[in-house]
């Protein structure tokens, strides 16, 4: 049977939820905030490294804004109520785009300034139904690894390429890879902004990036966005069910609305093109997805423990301390665990799924070493501790799927 996240998640310490809180609204316990927090610092640097600008956004705003970005008119259903607040309306935003549009209205923009690309780890919230609610999978509140790039009209199939192959990049260092790609598209029904040479012109660029990228995809009538079609990249679960973990959306509407423009080298005015992109969907989705595909056991990288140690006797308990606390200056996550048998402390590992065991019997505190037990049953020959410390960072460094580089 495929792992279930929400049954590993509770094992493993990744995430519980409370009555008190509320449905919808899990909360992060110590082993998944520290692999949680690992992925959004990778994610924040390869952002950075590929452009971006960070940002920081209120998870609220007016009514108002969101009345003129659309979302009022085409979403309310699936937003909270208004707070009211004297003469206001506030409203717990549902997506990041309206923020990121008035960052880049916020100053007088040039086609030197562009492509912008704005980045941010937001929180948004979703007024999901009680039936819907599931884990990690569907939640009320969730962290979105989110980003706008606004760039003109005639660099957007180039952009999105550039989105596709970041995504690749992100998806290895995670272990997972999609399994397909959808260009999602306006249906017959429901709401949908803009004209229709507005959504004529964002599926050619879409299909445009994606083909000089070399993706298949297959087109879905009534999966677009209310702005806008996209391109969602699919991961299948270990029983073969696929769900939407990131996407590319192309934006014609929310610059208009907004009154978004910068000057070109001839001095007139143009509006940006608004290319929404996420690479890895909100962090409760993906590790739902971490966690089935990998069956808790996470690469080294952001496991949330990547090694502990193991005095066989009371006697190696000092040298055990001085390994943890040698990984831990080296920037590992490591322990100590002198609690009970030897075998059963090597079962306890073995359950919480930490890629690597170091044993610390009497000769190898004698002579500063360890004995390395790899999580998927090796064990390798005894080796200075820091010889050790070294093999278990330059893992982690590569970013590899691998217990060995």
């Amino acid at each position: 049977m495929p792992a279930d996240h929400r049954k590993l998640g509770r094992e493993l310490d990744i995430f519980d939820s409370d009555p008190l809180i509320g449905a919808g609204l899990p909360f992060w316990l110590p082993a998944g905030a520290a692999a949680r927090h690992e992925v959004e610092c990778y994610l924040y640097e390869l952002e950075r490294r590929a452009g971006y600008q960070h940002v920081h956004s209120p998870p609220m705003g007016k009514r108002r804004m969101y009345e003129l970005s659309g979302h009022w008119e085409n979403f309310s259903a699936d937003m909270f109520p208004p707070m009211a607040l004297g003469e206001d309306e506030l409203v717990l935003r549902p997506s990041l785009c309206p923020h990121h549009a008035l960052v880049f209205g916020a100053r007088q923009r040039s086609y030197r300034d562009l492509p912008l690309r704005i980045a941010e780890l937001g929180g948004q919230y979703r007024a999901e139904r009680s039936g819907v609610l599931g884990g990690l999978t569907r939640v009320r509140s969730m962290w979105l690894n989110d980003a706008h790039i606004f760039c003109p009209l005639p660099e957007v199939a180039e952009e999105v390429a550039g989105v596709l192959a970041l995504m690749r990049q992100a998806h290895a260092a995670l272990g997972i890879s999609a399994s397909s790609y959808q260009l999602s598209l306006r249906g017959d029904g429901g709401k949908y902004a803009g004209d229709d040479a507005q959504w004529a012109l964002g599926e050619s660029l879409l299909r445009e990036a994606l083909d000089a990228a070399g993706v298949a995809y297959e087109a879905a009538a009534g999966e677009a966005a209310f702005y806008g079609p996209k391109i969602d990249v699919q991961i299948a679960d270990p029983a073969g069910r696929e769900s939407t973990l990131a996407t590319i959306q192309i934006d014609l509407h929310q610059p208009a609305r907004f009154g978004l423009s910068y000057r070109t080298a001839s001095g007139a005015k143009e509006a940006p093109v608004m290319v929404h992109r996420s690479l890895a969907g909100s962090l409760e989705r993906l590790f739902a997805v971490l966690l089935e595909t990998h069956g808790g056991a996470f690469p080294v990288w952001y496991a949330p423990v990547q090694v502990v140690a193991l005095p066989v006797g009371e006697a190696e308990r000092d040298a055990a301390a001085a390994f943890r606390r040698r990984a831990v200056d080296a920037g590992l996550r490591a322990e100590v665990d002198d609690d009970g048998s030897l075998a059963a402390r090597i079962r306890a590992a073995a359950g919480r799924k930490i890629p690597y065991v170091a044993v610390i019997g009497a000769r190898e505190a004698a002579e500063g070493q360890v004995a390395l037990r790899l999580r998927d049953g090796r064990r390798l020959p005894a080796m200075g501790a820091a010889e050790a410390v070294a093999l278990i960072g330059e893992v982690a460094h590569a970013r590899t799927v691998d217990l060995l580089v």
